[in-house]
């Protein structure tokens, strides 16, 4: 299943996670590293430096409990892309379409603001495209069956998900969404992604542009949006 050991950084876990994507290699003219920002971006960063493929990000957003901000109740994504996770929701947001709106539309407005600031691609260039989905670590899933979502509606040649820790019981139905998975440890009882990292500092946007704009230096990348 797994083992204790943890990666000392982000960027470390990308190197490791990229042995496992050497088929990829050299594939630039065909498959695109997607990230999930921010904490997909170092993984992904370090991966498109080993296997030489392009880079860009696809903006996802998790919708918090508002008295438990930890708790994740669903998920936003581009394409008009909403998920609840049913059984996290108290009665008066169960009962009350009105008040997960509420919610839906606050997180879609930082969204949109990611995707203008990271530049993400249009839909139309990630057409056809092998597209290997990549973040830091999976506990809830509800962020990544978002992108994946909203990803395949793009219509890709094919949806690849490299992530290196995810919870075990999750495995199944994330594995349903995708032509391949590939985890580097499955935990069971995951409580957070963060444990499983020496380092697991809050990724700024000023590092993710750093990140991207490096990758674009040693890739050509399908065309992407405007950062603003």
């Amino acid at each position: 299943m797994t083992t204790s050991r943890r990666w000392p950084d982000r960027w470390s876990a990308g190197q490791a996670l990229a042995l496992r994507l050497l088929d990829w290699q050299g594939r630039g003219a065909d498959a695109t590293l997607v990230a999930l920002p921010r904490g997909g971006v170092p993984v992904a960063a370090a991966i498109a430096e080993r296997l030489h493929l392009p880079l860009v990000t696809w903006a996802v957003r998790k919708l918090a409990h508002p008295w438990a901000p930890e708790v994740a109740i669903g998920a936003v994504a581009p394409g008009g892309v909403v998920l609840w996770a049913h059984d996290r929701l108290d009665s008066q947001h169960r009962a009350d379409p009105s008040l997960r709106e509420e919610l839906a539309r606050e997180q879609r407005l930082e969204l949109e603001r990611r995707r203008r600031r990271f530049g993400d691609p249009s839909p139309e260039t990630l057409k056809g495209r092998h597209l290997i989905v990549v973040d830091d670590g999976i506990a809830t899933g509800m962020t990544t069956r978002a992108a994946l979502r909203s990803l395949s509606l793009t219509a890709p040649a094919s949806l690849t998900l490299a992530v290196p820790v995810a919870e075990h019981s999750l495995l199944p139905a994330l594995a349903r969404l995708v032509e391949r998975l590939e985890v580097l440890r499955a935990v069971l009882q995951l409580r957070s992604v963060g444990e499983w990292y020496e380092r697991f500092d809050q990724i700024s946007d000023e590092a993710v542009l750093r990140l991207l704009d490096e990758a674009r230096r040693r890739a050509v990348l399908p065309g992407t949006g405007d950062r603003g």
